[in-house]
């Protein structure tokens, strides 16, 4: 294969994986409290022909590949619901979560109790306090209030405080289930900004998202006509070289 079909084809599957990044991103556009995800492209140099005495390349092939992707976590709208235990954060911070993996992050804060009264999630993990414990809300509350700073009262009586933490962004790894990890572990955060009875929606722009959408498309499209030409045109040197011999 000659080089501008190995740079065409370089283009055309980082193209690919961006539509997926895309495609995923409009797919939880009404997630609670996801953060949008997008790509970042590298530009990788081979030599292709001999170097100069100077040690420079004489001749270099230029291709770009999908480098990584990357979070934004701008901070979602947020939206009033009313419910009791829907809470929302505002600013910093990410609600601590217990999975089977270990515990987790997420800004997710649609809760709710299993049989048991233990808070949990939309998936059914425990939600932990500050001191990484499970919260336990009794059954029969008349009146259920969560304060500014995440502290949990059942009818007057103080249950615990919810675990607001935070992590360098660097450090955080998506997950399944609208969940993070954070290699290099979290702080609490010192003064988190709760909301009781409001969601923080996903912070991805859906017309933003279709535009790049169609972008990407052309771009992809009209990289798929340019290696038809490029094929057309080694199949016609091929024909014509037979001919000649």
């Amino acid at each position: 294969m000659d080089n501008p079909s190995y740079i065409g084809l370089s283009r055309q599957s980082g193209l690919l994986k961006e539509l997926s990044v895309i495609a995923n991103n409009m797919a939880n556009a009404d997630t609670t409290g996801y953060k949008r995800e997008g790509a970042i492209f590298t530009e990788f140099v081979k030599a292709a022909g001999a170097s100069q005495p100077s040690g420079s390349l004489r001749e270099s092939m230029s291709m770009g590949r999908l480098g990584a992707h990357v979070s934004h976590f701008e901070s979602g709208e947020l939206r009033r619901t009313g419910g009791s235990l829907d809470v929302a954060i505002d600013g910093e911070g990410f609600f601590l979560v217990e999975t089977p993996q270990g515990e987790r992050l997420s800004r997710a804060g649609h809760f709710m109790t299993d049989s048991e009264g233990t808070l949990i999630n939309a998936t059914g993990f425990a939600i932990l306090d500050d001191a990484g414990g499970r919260i336990q809300i009794p059954q029969e509350v008349n009146l259920l209030a969560i304060g500014g700073d995440g502290t949990l009262s059942a009818d007057g009586v103080e249950l615990g405080r919810l675990g607001i933490v935070t992590a360098i962004p660097q450090d955080l790894s998506r997950e399944g289930d609208n969940l993070w990890s954070a290699a290099n572990g979290y702080v609490p955060v010192e003064e988190p900004q709760v909301i009781q009875g409001f969601l923080e929606d996903s912070n991805v722009q859906p017309v933003a998202e279709i535009a790049r959408m169609i972008e990407v498309q052309r771009a992809y499209d009209a990289g798929q006509k340019l290696l038809e030409i490029e094929n057309d045109r080694i199949k016609s040197v091929i024909t014509t070289v037979r001919q000649l011999t």
